[in-house]
């Protein structure tokens, strides 16, 4: 099932993205949820898909205004250097890192797919990372790894647009630059684990303009969702909906020789062949 969320005469609301369309279930389940995330906490997708079966599109989906598929996520989890080559882009010399790199973002950065992405004022050097998401469905905490599969819920896509002059404005900290308002996406829905084994493996490409700019697949990453999960539970209780960004391939703008940050008027699309597309275009900040 593909399950997202979007706006509706200024009213959020969530649905099942079907072929020709998207079927509102928000008042169409027996239970009353309110938004994806109530839904995959009463561990419901069961109710989402009866509640679909047979039913016919009620809008076709290039008229709805779309937003990340769980608007408030109490986690929302990123993973830095996670992908072969990684860390030798950084031309430090370091050794592969031996636990996961990690940061964390709000929501009040992200948008959803078809929404414009902000270059901010301050800076010209907003930057694209193309990456695959788990979204947690049962919680947990101390989670073991041969049991970490169990509690993804399902998949998106993220665009972890970055600001890269602020990313070192504190001596050890890197939250700045990851948090600008609207500067990255989520979406365009949640693939469910039942129809998309988070197993893998996932491709995932990123395109400006329609250049490939990266190019990778989860064969090649140096911790695997299971890991995450496993690592991340370790000290803190991982809670339905909360969203895992795992990490992004090699081929970021800061990597070329001059960088190639986004300009206004650039789309970037993030896409894994199994999800979709994230499609964003780069405005101005107002």
């Amino acid at each position: 099932m593909r399950l997202l969320s979007y706006l509706l005469d200024g009213e959020p609301r969530y649905g099942a993205a079907v072929e020709g369309g998207v079927i509102d279930l928000t008042k169409r389940i027996g239970r009353d949820f309110s938004d994806v995330k109530a839904l995959i906490a009463a561990n419901a997708l069961s109710d989402a898909q009866e509640a679909a079966a047979g039913q016919k599109p009620d809008y076709p989906l290039e008229k709805l205004v779309l937003l990340p598929p769980v608007l408030a996520p109490e986690k929302l989890w990123c993973i830095g250097v996670n992908y072969a080559e990684r860390n030798a882009e950084y031309k430090d010399s370091s050794d592969l890192p031996k636990c996961p790199s990690l940061f964390v973002r709000s929501m009040s950065s992200m948008t959803g797919s078809g929404q414009p992405i902000e270059k901010p004022k301050v800076s010209d050097q907003l930057d694209y990372e193309g990456e695959l998401v788990i979204v947690i469905g049962q919680g947990g905490r101390h989670i073991p790894r041969e049991k970490a599969w169990s509690h993804i819920f399902g998949m998106t896509l993220c665009n972890e647009g970055t600001i890269r002059d602020w990313l070192r404005h504190g001596k050890f900290n890197v939250t700045q630059g990851k948090n600008f308002d609207r500067s990255g996406s989520i979406g365009p829905w949640i693939v469910t684990a039942d129809e998309l084994d988070p197993r893998g493996p996932h491709d995932i490409i990123t395109r400006v303009n329609g250049e490939v700019r990266q190019q990778d697949t989860t064969e090649r990453l140096m911790f695997p969702f299971d890991a995450l999960i496993s690592y991340l539970s370790t000290f803190a209780t991982l809670k339905p909906g909360d969203m895992i960004v795992t990490g992004t391939p090699t081929g970021a703008g800061a990597r070329f020789d001059p960088p190639r940050w986004l300009k206004v008027g650039d789309v970037v699309e993030v896409e894994s062949s199994r999800i979709g597309v994230l499609r964003n275009t780069v405005a101005a900040e107002q």
